[in-house]
This record gives structure tokens, C-alpha cells and sequence, in this order.
């Protein structure tokens, strides 16, 4: 953890109104400005910082998921936003992560489920993932939840990024690209539905989503068992009148278990105590629960939100982590 330059009014301030006093800045890992991660980290940061005196937090912008996992190990980053299958990755030392993984990551909190979307536009000749192949094809952002996401999918499925072009765009390049006819079709891992730029490409561009077959699904569900069946609603996005068969991710907060036990306890309290703050910032946010944390976490809580799960009586004895 970083020191801050915040001074003795700070640690003074501390001292006199809070029984839990740090002079400290902590960083959060987040993701690109387009995505939800920033803006709920940035969120976070704040809420950190209006309520623990003498705690200063600030929300980075990163390439998310496995470039987080990376910051958290380096302890570049003391907490950090990322999909729950890339967090069991890491801990497992499996997937992506079999020569960079990170057993010291611990689990906070599940804060909401994301969908996995293949975008691109109506009438282009994509109607499946067999489709992709000799494709240009967005996959997300390098390290990104969506690179990695898209390529468990396609893999699952005997398809792989060599099939095709494979472009490494952010979500608004993706949107953007596709919109311009620079790819024919993109990968798009964000918060459920509808996501800001998917809507802003279909209020420019008729658009289609592509549904997975129930065998694909099932296909994803082998190799990681965390993905989940999902459907997007007709309607959801202008001119999308079918339901789309895809699969959910739940998105992790996590930290190192090299993290202060009492800042962790203090800002898990704090997450489930003033929910409502942070789902005005972001309504992805709204869905944080204790029970949705613990049935969907694939990975050991730390040990200072343990001490507050225990405090309002979660028993984790129950939960079977690896």
C-alpha cells in the first residue's frame, strides 16, 4: 500500500474522529473509461474516501481483469474489479494464468453479474460463432475480461483467434468499428444489459445479436463451471426482437491477502452498509448482496470480510471454497 502526502491534519483528523486511523492512499483497479469497472471503482474510491478519515482512495484506469490480477500481485493495487472466472484463474494458477497465477487473491464481495454479447450489425453475414471464422472480429481489449471471456467461448467450441482477424478493441472502439465496417462483428463482456455502447451503436447502425446454442452454452459451462446460462430479453436493445441465448459472469471486488485486515473489514462494511450510495453512481451496483457474494464466489473470502460476514451472521462454514 501507498503512503499519501495528505499531511498531520490528516492523521490528526483521523486520530480525533475515527477509531480506525490510517494516513494512507489505496488504489483500486478498475478497467477502461467506457466499461462499467471505472465508474464503479471510481465510485468505491469515493465512498473510501467521504468515510474512512484518514483513508484516501483512488479508482485507475487499467486494462481490467488480467491486468488487475497482475497489479494486485505486484501490490501496485490494493483492491481490484475483475470477473469471477479470471479471479479463479488466478488462484488456481489454471486457464490464462497456469504460469502467472496469484493464490494470494481473497474475495470481498460479488457486486453484480455481466453478460457476454456478440455484437454486429444486421444483415452481415455472422449469424453464429462457426461464423467468425475468416472474420474480423473484436475481442476485446489486451487482458481484458471481454479477450478473455470471448476466448474461453470460442475455444469451448473448437474455435480459436487464429480462425479469424482478431482485433483488440475496448468496448466504444468495438461499437465504433463496427458501426465504421471495420470489423464485422464484436465481443462485448460488460454489466447486464443494456450496455452504453451497444445502445449508442444501435441508435446509428441496425445491429444484431448473435444467441448461442444451448450445446455451446453447455460447451462454455464444461471448461468453467462459474459462466451461467443467460438470456437477453427482446427489446433490451433498439431493433433486437429476439431473445438472446448467451452466458453471465459474476464481477468480483477483490484485494490481496496481503491486505490490512481491518481497512478490508472496514470497507466490506461499508459496501454493504451504504449500498444505496453506490447504486446512485451506478445501477449495476444496486444488485450487491451478502447471499448473491457467497453463492457465486469461486474463490476464499479474505479474512477482514470474513470478520464482517461472521458479524451479521453469513456463515461461510457452510460455503465450500477452493
Amino acid at each position: 500500500m501507498k503512503n499519501n502526502k495528505l499531511g498531520v491534519y490528516i492523521v490528526a483528523s483521523a486520530l480525533l474522529y475515527a477509531p480506525f486511523s490510517y494516513a494512507q492512499q489505496v488504489s483500486i483497479a478498475t478497467g477502461g473509461t467506457g466499461g462499467v469497472y471505472y465508474p464503479v471503482g471510481g465510485g468505491m474510491a469515493q465512498m473510501i474516501t467521504d468515510n474512512m478519515p484518514g483513508v484516501s482512495a483512488v479508482a485507475e484506469v487499467t486494462g481490467a481483469a488480467a491486468e488487475n490480477m497482475g497489479l494486485l500481485s505486484r501490490g501496485d493495487s490494493d483492491f481490484a474489479l475483475t470477473p469471477a472466472d479470471i479471479a479463479f484463474q488466478a488462484y488456481n494458477h489454471s486457464g490464462s494464468f497456469t504460469e502467472r497465477g496469484f493464490d494470494g487473491i481473497r474475495a470481498i464481495a460479488s457486486v453484480y453479474p455481466g453478460a457476454l454479447h456478440l455484437v454486429t450489425l444486421a444483415g452481415s453475414q455472422v449469424h453464429s460463432l462457426d461464423d467468425l471464422k475468416g472474420k474480423r472480429v473484436s475481442v476485446g481489449g489486451p487482458g481484458s475480461g471481454t479477450e478473455l471471456h470471448a476466448k474461453i467461448a470460442l475455444e469451448a467450441n473448437g474455435i480459436t483467434f487464429d480462425d479469424f482477424s482478431a482485433q483488440r478493441l475496448n468496448f466504444n472502439e468495438t461499437a465504433d468499428a463496427i458501426r465504421d465496417g471495420d470489423v464485422d462483428a464484436g465481443f462485448i463482456a460488460s454489466v447486464l444489459p443494456p450496455t452504453s455502447s451497444i445502445m449508442s451503436l444501435a441508435t446509428t447502425r441496425d445491429i444484431s445479436l448473435i444467441s448461442l446454442s444451448d450445446d455451446e452454452v453447455a460447451n462454455i459451462q464444461k471448461v468453467e463451471p462459474v459462466f451461467a446460462s443467460y438470456e437477453l430479453m427482446p427489446g433490451v436493445y433498439e431493433g433486437v426482437e429476439d431473445t438472446i441465448q448467451t452466458v453471465e459472469i459474476p464481477n468480483l471486488f477483490v484485494t490481496s491477502s496481503n491486505v490490512d485486515e481491518d481497512l478490508v473489514y472496514e470497507v466490506t462494511k461499508m459496501l454493504y452498509e451504504k449500498t444505496d450510495q453506490l447504486g446512485a453512481i451506478h445501477p449495476a451496483a444496486r444488485q450487491i448482496s451478502t447471499q448473491y457474494s457467497v453463492d457465486s464466489m469461486p474463490i476464499p473470502f479474505h479474512a477482514g470480510a470474513i470478520r464482517y460476514y461472521n458479524e451479521i451472521g453469513v456463515n461461510l462454514k457452510e460455503h465450500h471454497y477452493p
